[in-house]
């Protein structure tokens, strides 16, 4: 009984934190068209807010994995938390002196904080239960992060771009929200610091492999990162540019069109919760190759046609994305062992994806438009299908 306790617990604390990562990373989407505004930026301009939080991943995660095999999973989630917390504090100077490098610099931190939580949370949900159903676990978790990323942009249309009129020559706006969410991230570490977690620490006595050897020897690993590459390309190119891309083609202001972003993350809580089910009785690969096929489809015809079924088309790719971050991940690291923590920093590299797509697709957008810009989430969507084709073919066997 005391054990179940103490596994409860741990689910708690990994649904706790998920939420939290979830809410402040898709609270980025409300401030792209935020930071458009109060600073006349352009799409590529105002894009550099993922760019520079994605792009995180690419510097933090490796050393961050190899971190984790010292101090163990509930440390490197108490200096995660209390990195954010740090992060988001620092919106209040620069709010203070309006200056959007300054912006840059706290999204900066808070993303180091939100790179130590993924990669300590990842692998710990893979280790708590049996390989099979590492998938249904992360996917169920990922649910409740899900709820955050739901919740974001409500909570931003509300106390963020309500007043982007007055953004031009303040930043005021984003001082209480940040502030509020600085205090829940270091309460969060500190709750974490005084529950008692089970016990996964990864073996530090086993010879592990080094970085190169690892990608040499493991063949699902080499392609989990090409793929969870296009993977988050695709999901936080279509967040970021949701609201511009439905205030144009619907003709609503951004507070009204950040609706449909809250719309798009609320599809993949519904396929995660959907999922943590089903996920136990299907072939992961298999299921994959089936979503990015849909959602390969739903971006073609979104640029195709105007008006509402455009944007619920993008709307729908958010139901196809649930499962593709856990899908992609278990089945990178499956049978990997003691190797296993220094997978989950690899993997966690390709979240650049998201820095560098969006960006691109930004850049495409100003000089060349919608219609051109979103080939990209598509051709993300086509690379995770042949990826899918391939694991289920070859990998599973």
């Amino acid at each position: 009984m005391n054990n179940q306790r103490v596994y409860l617990g741990a689910l708690i604390c990994l649904g706790v934190l998920y939420f939290m990562m979830g809410f402040v990373t898709v609270l980025n989407d409300t401030l792209v068209p935020y930071f458009k505004q109060g600073f006349h930026l352009n799409y590529a301009q105002s894009s550099l807010v993922q760019f520079y939080f994605y792009l995180t991943y690419g510097f933090v995660s490796i050393p961050a994995g190899k971190m984790l095999m010292r101090i163990g999973y509930k440390k490197g989630m108490i200096i995660g938390f209390l990195l954010a917390s740090v992060g988001a504090m620092l919106f209040f100077p620069s709010a203070m002196l309006h200056e959007y490098h300054l912006f840059l610099c706290a999204l900066f931190v808070v993303a180091i904080g939100i790179v130590l939580l993924q990669v300590s949370a990842n692998p710990y949900i893979t280790v708590l239960g049996t390989p099979e159903t590492a998938a249904a676990r992360l996917t169920l978790i990922q649910g409740i992060g899900s709820l955050g990323t739901t919740l974001a942009p409500l909570f931003g249309a509300h106390f963020i771009l309500s007043k982007i009129e007055g953004a031009v020559d303040s930043s005021q706006a984003l001082v209480i929200p940040y502030l509020m969410i600085a205090f829940v991230l270091l309460l969060i570490a500190l709750v974490i610091w005084k529950l008692r977690l089970p016990d996964a620490q990864i073996d530090g006595g086993r010879i592990k492999l080094s970085l190169v050897d690892t990608l040499q020897r493991y063949p699902r690993l080499r392609f989990g990162v090409l793929a969870l590459f296009l993977y988050v390309g695709a999901e936080v190119a279509i967040g970021t540019f949701l609201t511009n891309y439905t205030a144009d083609r619907l003709g609503m202001s951004e507070s009204s069109a950040n609706y449909f972003v809250s719309y798009y993350w609320g599809g993949m809580l519904i396929g995660r919760l959907a999922g943590a089910c089903y996920l136990r009785y299907v072939k992961v690969a298999k299921l994959l190759m089936v979503l990015s096929g849909l959602a390969f489809v739903a971006v073609l015809f979104s640029i195709a046609t105007a008006g509402l079924w455009s944007v619920l088309l993008l709307v729908f790719c958010g139901f196809c994305n649930s499962v593709m971050f856990a899908s992609i991940f278990s089945l990178s690291i499956e049978g990997m062992g003691e190797n296993t923590g220094q997978a989950s920093g690899i993997l966690s590299t390709a979240i650049t994806g998201g820095a560098i797509l969006t960006y691109a697709q930004g850049s495409l957008k100003d000089g060349l438009g919608w219609e051109v810009a979103f080939i990209i989430p598509a051709l993300c969507y086509l690379g995770i299908f042949i990826y899918a084709r391939f694991a289920y073919k070859f990998l599973s066997k």
